[in-house]
């Protein structure tokens, strides 16, 4: 029987989704199952974008340019000059989704076997998309403690080798919601310079800041044109996951020039997703801000009570829609299976990832979940009675605060 390939067999399964499986039994058997383990918002998707792929009239479905139409780049430079970023068309490669830009990127940046420092926990699938590219991930730890704030320069210079070609952040970031501010990109910026890498910026989550927080990006600095790497998409923005549109920024003209290689390869994005996303630019503010408001209500639902459960930790995040919480129990793969196959309440139970997909390092998170606020408030606090009731029921929990406390007089 022929052997599949060693690529393959490295290849990671994806945290988020690999317990579907299970939660598709829990319905089967009558649970109703709050799903926080994806980043699937329930926002309604832009009436302008819905309203532009129901116009169409186009005779023949046809392809379009490798780069994208230039209809539709014209479009997303006046959506990123209005943020600040002073480019042009020629300066963005549309994907088929966020996840392309980011494996050209690395593939149009690094050979095989360089390396890319990652602050951990970071988008799992980052890992598939090195393996996807066969360059290296050297994760470095942020830490709960401290909202998951990024590492110091110093633990970073530690992990640079010859083989160091990129440091790839996410801002807001996802799982933790971490907003960079502009001084800590400032400080990587330093860094960048210093050892001449590419320094890659996974931006998907850019409208989502809470607080009155505002957002930078490696775009804002001065003297890094040559060195960054955007990659955006509408899946979050505009509620449009089904969409599989993305795109890279750079104004390094190697890289665009090598990245539309890699995009010639895959001949083209869609016509119909490109229609649409040029419809989505011109989405009113008011719609950003009602989305941004009532995901800060969301948030407040959710970090309100999980910190209220005993035993629990969550750090309030600046941004995105998810969060990493610290559980009392043994294994968060072990709970989180748990909660969808023995346990229900109310015939209720919630589906959530556990944290030890979103790092590299061996053993970390194995405490630690991801949710995703992306149910409304009711359900969302609905689904916080029922986790609650599950930590108490766990046959796996351990100590928690007050029995924390008690052991210490």
């Amino acid at each position: 029987m022929p052997k599949i390939s060693k690529k393959g067999q490295h290849m990671p399964a994806s945290p988020i989704r690999k317990l579907t499986p299970y939660a598709d039994k829990a319905k089967a058997d009558g649970k109703k199952v709050y799903h926080l383990n994806i980043g699937q918002p329930d926002i309604e998707t832009p009436e302008g974008m819905l309203n532009a792929i129901r116009n169409i009239d186009f005779k023949v479905w046809a392809y379009t340019a490798s780069e994208g139409t230039l209809v539709y780049r014209r479009k997303l430079t006046e959506y990123y000059n209005k943020l600040g970023y002073n480019i042009t068309p020629e300066n963005i490669l549309v994907t088929t989704g966020g996840s392309e830009a980011i494996t050209i990127a690395m593939m149009s940046c690094l050979d095989p076997g360089d390396e890319v420092i990652i602050p951990e926990p970071f988008y799992a699938n980052y890992n598939g998309f090195a393996c996807q590219s066969d360059i290296v991930v050297k994760p470095i730890l942020s830490f709960i403690e401290n909202g998951f704030a990024l590492p110091s320069i110093t633990e970073f210079e530690k992990l640079i080798t010859p083989k160091t070609k990129a440091i790839f952040v996410c801002s807001p970031n996802n799982p933790t919601g971490y907003l960079y501010s502009r001084e800590e990109l400032e400080a990587l910026k330093a860094l960048v310079l210093k050892y001449d890498l590419y320094l890659f910026s996974d931006e998907a989550y850019r409208e989502f800041c809470y607080d009155g927080r505002s957002f930078t990006s490696p775009m804002h600095l001065d003297g890094l044109e040559e060195n960054v790497v955007v990659m955006d998409t509408v899946s979050k923005r505009y509620s449009a996951c089904g969409a599989r549109l993305g795109c890279l920024i750079t104004k390094n003209k190697d890289i665009w020039a090598t990245g539309l290689k890699f995009a010639q390869a895959r001949l083209s994005p869609g016509m119909v997703e490109q229609i649409a996303g040029a419809a989505a630019v011109d989405t009113p503010d008011s719609y950003f801000e009602a989305v941004n408001k009532e995901y800060t209500h969301r948030r407040d639902t959710l970090v309100n009570a999980l910190n209220q459960m005993d035993g629990v930790f969550c750090p309030k995040p600046g941004g995105a829609f998810n969060v990493v919480a610290r559980l009392p129990i043994d294994n968060a793969d072990k709970f989180c299976q748990w909660m969808l196959e023995d346990f229900s309440y109310e015939s209720q139970t919630v589906m959530m990832a556990p944290a030890t997909g979103f790092y590299s390092t061996r053993g970390a998170g194995e405490n630690e979940v991801r949710l995703a606020y992306v149910l409304n408030n009711d359900d969302l606090a609905k689904a916080m009675v029922c986790l609650d009731k599950a930590l108490k029921e766990y046959p796996g929990r351990t100590v928690g605060r007050e029995q924390l406390a008690v052991g210490m007089k």
